[in-house]
């Protein structure tokens, strides 16, 4: 992007040279990636752009614009060069301790919404936990949705939770989720029993990690992602130790791997206290979220 071209760099042509330079890099959104960056350098939305396709960015902008395209063509997410991600039309402040929203678990907000509306309870709140909550997308995203409701959402990550916390103050659902430090539901005392429980928790294998996306693998805490050797470590903790924490009835509602698909229903099959299995595809129509039945 030397300035010293003779055509003008103006919006237009810094998006198209930008496009091409991250799909050679091998960016699966290469020309969302480069109007993120841009609108983010000259501090406006996306859609602004639009309009201003001859204009020529100040310097300023220009330089700042040259060290997000770097870094991003070194494999820096552009969610983490921006410090947000979109999520169920809302936006997320996110960083290095937390993983990236994806739009897949927004299918999860949709179930949990679901089975929040076709409940019968109405003298009390409907009580919900998020295990697991990273950003908080999943926890922020229902209670901004459904006012009838008090959500718990726990995560081990003290980074995570200030991220959380943060993103709930700003989306004005801060009186109706609370944060708690917490392996799974070990650490919270009340209440004692929930109607739905969401979690998108670990589920990559050891060897599945290795084959993942630098974008994903170097710059996504491994934490949040890496489940053991088979995948499934973490969501058979959980179908052995949230039956007690849950009401009859409610559901659990977890986002895993079309992978390890079969394995997590043969785990909720094998379990006395869970039936009525269901999954939901992704929009690659492959399976991507269970949710069952407490019974």
């Amino acid at each position: 992007m030397s300035t010293s071209q003779q055509d003008p760099w103006t919006v237009l042509r810094l998006l198209e040279w930008t496009t091409d330079f991250f799909k050679r890099k091998g960016s699966e959104s290469p020309r969302l990636d480069a109007e993120v960056l841009l609108a983010h350098a000259r501090g406006c939305s996306r859609i602004e752009l639009y309009t201003a396709f001859g204009e020529e960015p100040e310097e300023e902008q220009r330089v700042a614009f040259r060290e997000l395209v770097r870094r991003r063509g070194e494999g820096s997410p552009v969610a983490q060069l921006v410090g947000y991600r979109e999520f169920y039309s809302l936006r997320f402040r996110i960083d290095d301790s937390t993983l990236i929203p994806r739009p897949e678990t927004e299918h999860l907000v949709i179930e949990a919404l679901d089975i929040a509306k076709a409940s019968t309870i109405t003298d009390r709140p409907l009580q919900i936990a998020d295990i697991g909550t990273g950003s908080g997308a999943i926890a922020v995203s229902v209670a901004k949705t459904l006012k009838n409701c008090e959500i718990t959402a726990v995560d081990q990550s003290t980074a995570a939770l200030k991220i959380a916390a943060w993103n709930a103050e700003q989306h004005k659902v801060a009186d109706r989720v609370r944060f708690i430090e917490s392996d799974l539901l070990a650490a919270v005392q009340t209440p004692e029993l929930f109607d739905i429980i969401c979690t998108n928790p670990p589920y990559v294998s050891d060897a599945e990690y290795d084959e993942l996306s630098p974008t994903v693998r170097d710059f996504e805490p491994k934490t949040a992602l890496v489940s053991g050797p088979t995948g499934t470590e973490v969501i058979e903790r959980i179908f052995n130790e949230v039956p007690a924490r849950m009401q009859v009835g409610g559901r659990l509602i977890i986002e895993l791997s079309p992978m390890i698909a079969d394995a997590c229903l043969k785990i909720s099959q094998d379990s006395e206290h869970f039936g009525d299995e269901r999954f939901i595809k992704d929009l690659d129509h492959h399976r991507r979220i269970l949710s069952v039945k407490r019974v």
